[in-house]
């Protein structure tokens, strides 16, 4: 079947759903292809390249739900498809709050979104695996004393998805994506570290070029060689952007619809209170052009939109998919997020604190002493009550300088004082995924160290 014939058969699978005795139903369609190239000590490591198509199928007989998926696009694939939907949905348990968005909610948005860059299709192998031993190259020529590589890769992604359903919504777009890394390995005597660089973009236009990226994490490696122990202490802790990232993917679980539900998480029963400090506004927003959390309409066919979460620290929103407002008595806010089949999840967008005012190094210089994080390890993290305790690595701040390396601590807190004790905010924010965060000042941890 012709690429093109996609959407009509994504309207068709519907249609043969309702045929069958379905009361409503939902097609998802996804193709794509993907390349892969890993390099190591200059060498090609592996070379992987691969395309998919499969669509998805969910029907509701009256409240009770079935869902199958076939990657067979032929006829008799399609037939097999909505018989193993409908033979699911006869033996599924009823579930009051199972359906589709009301008519008023579906909605795509119009224009250019910047999902898709013709760049990438157009790159060639030999090309790509040369990026690879570029990046990896400019690491070693850095200094000396990178001896040794984890690898470099070049990954590229382009795809297509397609959504129909009964209700009279049919929508589809392109995206495309590419991106480049290294990990190189330094060494010191008998100190070893590594560390890792990476850009991503869209299109192949927008990554940083393979010396920059090369140079950058031969860097991040060198300034963690020698690291000691810190000794156990109340300290400031500063988290740079990659890992303050993390910080925002554990407040994402915690306003996440179904753990709200569930009473699963710190902030439920807090809309409209004060949870963090007055400087926070934090955003979901599935409409930035050119962004990886970007869409057009998420996997319910509802439109993208901005949803403030936190409001100058006041708790504003939680986010939604339709069967999760249901539960809490509210409306969707369009984070429905799903594979190709079964009931939708609750995704994000691109999920980001609003940036400020201070660079990094000025939040630095004003801290006698601290601990700047660069690294994160091990899963910490208790959502339910917010307590927060982490393995660490990054560099001892003192009288306002990166005064050396610090590994094997672990910082430890609770999100909830850690939220309210965030007293400054970076203005290096920058988007290297749909999580973004720019340097995070929390007045008070407890570092775990000797």
């Amino acid at each position: 079947m012709s690429q093109n014939h996609l959407p009509e058969l994504a309207q068709d699978v519907v249609a043969r759903a309702l045929a069958g005795g379905a009361s409503d139903a939902e097609c998802t369609i996804a193709e794509g292809d993907e390349f892969t190239a890993n390099v190591r000590m200059r060498e090609i490591e592996q070379l992987k390249e691969a395309g998919s198509r499969a669509a998805g199928l969910r029907i509701l007989i009256g409240k009770n739900t079935g869902a199958s998926y076939t990657s067979d696009l032929s006829r008799e694939g399609i037939e097999q498809l909505v018989k193993a939907a409908i033979e699911l949905a006869d033996i599924t348990t009823e579930d009051p709050h199972a359906g589709l968005p009301e008519e008023g909610e579906f909605g795509s948005l119009t224009g250019d979104l910047g999902l898709y860059s013709a760049d990438v299709e157009a790159l060639e192998t030999p090309f790509k695996i040369d990026l690879a031993k570029r990046a990896e190259a400019a690491a070693f020529s850095a200094d000396p004393r990178i001896t040794n590589s984890e690898g470099a890769s070049f990954d590229n992604h382009v795809g297509r998805h397609i959504f129909a359903n009964s209700r009279g919504f049919s929508g589809e777009y392109r995206s495309s994506y590419c991106s480049l890394s290294t990990v190189p390995v330094a060494r010191d005597g008998e100190s070893m570290e590594r560390d890792y660089w990476y850009t991503m973009a869209r299109g192949f236009g927008g990554l940083e070029s393979p010396e920059d990226v090369g140079r950058t994490a031969a860097g991040r490696a060198l300034r963690r060689l020698n690291a000691v122990k810190a000794n156990t202490q109340k300290a400031p802790v500063v988290f740079e952007p990659r890992t303050a990232r993390t910080l925002l993917e554990s407040i994402f679980e915690a306003v996440h619809g179904m753990s709200v539900y569930r009473h699963e998480s710190f902030l439920a029963g807090k809309l409209g209170e004060k949870v963090a400090s007055d400087d926070l506004t934090l955003v979901d927003d599935g409409t930035i052009p050119g962004l990886f959390g970007t869409s057009p309409f998420d996997d319910e066919g509802v439109a993208s939109r901005r949803t403030v979460v936190i409001d100058h620290g006041v708790l504003k929103s939680y986010l939604l998919n339709t069967y999760a407002a249901r539960k809490l008595g509210m409306k969707t806010t369009g984070n429905a997020s799903r594979g190709l089949t079964g009931n939708a999840g609750i995704g994000h967008g691109n999920f980001y604190v609003e940036k400020g005012v201070q660079t990094a190094e000025q939040i630095i210089a004003a801290i006698p002493n601290g601990f700047y994080v660069t690294e994160l390890l091990g899963f910490g993290v208790n959502v339910v009550t917010g307590d927060y305790s982490r393995g660490a690595a990054g560099l001892w701040i003192r009288n306002g300088e990166l005064a050396f390396a610090v590994s094997e601590v672990t910082i430890a807190g609770n999100l909830k004082d850690m939220l309210l004790g965030l007293e400054t905010i970076g203005s290096d924010l920058e988007f290297r995924g749909s999580v973004a965060a720019p340097t995070l000042k929390i007045g008070e941890m407890t570092v775990g160290g000797k």
